[in-house]
């Protein structure tokens, strides 16, 4: 942890360097995802609720969403360049330093300026939390904690799975945004809404309902299951055959020999 906040530390100051292209970058993020926001208000502004969820129902879970992905692609940014690190020759020296391969990768980058997405979420909590009618007691907190920090892992994970992929194929696969950018894009609405298909393949494939869907029910009171406030526990079940893909690509990788 303290070497990693040593990198953590020089990638501050070396984007400090330009802080006018920063702060502009960090505006950037915060409109782009704006436009999202805007989304959902005209769409309530037309409609009262979309299948039994109000608007500061469904600006909770897009917050959530938006703040698991946020942190996810500020910090394992390096996973999302990894095409580059390979295609340069970096990842040999990477295999030679006593260091594990996931750590070196993670701290070959940190996009500080991603906070502009997470400002805007937090901006959402602060109107939503209030306005949403939930009764907060120490179980909703836990059960809104849960759903941020294993969206947090499971989004990372999706980095990882595209990184992972980079050894067979050298350069990125761009479908991969289908799950990383798609899944946030399809996570500022209850997954239910879009049918029980794709509910079922972001339960049982790629576990996004898992920290969304399932424990929001009970977050918002659509559900009184205890269980449910776990479920995000069971997402992270995702890392292993992540890992196990990317343990995979690291032992069938070919040095450039250069």
């Amino acid at each position: 942890m303290k070497l990693y906040l040593k990198y953590l530390s020089i990638h501050l100051r070396s984007q400090m360097q330009y802080k006018a292209s920063f702060f502009l970058t960090l505006l950037g993020q915060f409109v782009l995802s704006f436009s999202v926001f805007l989304g959902i208000y005209f769409m309530f502004g037309r409609f009262n609720r979309v299948e039994g969820f109000t608007y500061e129902e469904v600006l909770i879970c897009f917050a959530i969403m938006l703040t698991a992905f946020s942190i996810a692609e500020c910090f394992a940014r390096g996973f999302d360049t990894f095409s580059t690190i390979l295609g340069n020759g970096e990842f040999d020296r990477v295999m030679v330093r006593p260091r594990n391969e996931i750590f070196q990768v993670l701290a070959t980058k940190v996009d500080l300026s991603r906070f502009g997405r997470l400002l805007q979420a937090f901006i959402i909590f602060l109107y939503a939390i209030p306005a949403g009618n939930i009764t907060w007691t120490l179980d909703k907190v836990v059960t809104l904690l849960l759903m941020i920090g294993s969206g947090v892992v499971v989004f990372s994970c999706l980095f990882l799975v595209y990184a992972a992929l980079c050894f067979f194929t050298t350069e990125g696969l761009e479908f991969m945004n289908i799950f990383t950018d798609g899944g946030r894009e399809f996570g500022k609405y209850p997954f239910s809404i879009y049918g029980s298909g794709v509910l079922k393949f972001f339960t049982y494939v790629i576990p996004l309902a898992l920290f969304q869907y399932y424990p929001f029910l009970y977050l918002v009171g659509k559900s009184d299951n205890r269980l449910y406030m776990f479920y995000p526990l069971l997402a992270l079940l995702f890392v292993l055959p992540c890992l196990a893909l990317w343990r995979f690509g690291v032992k069938h990788f070919k040095s450039t020999g250069s």
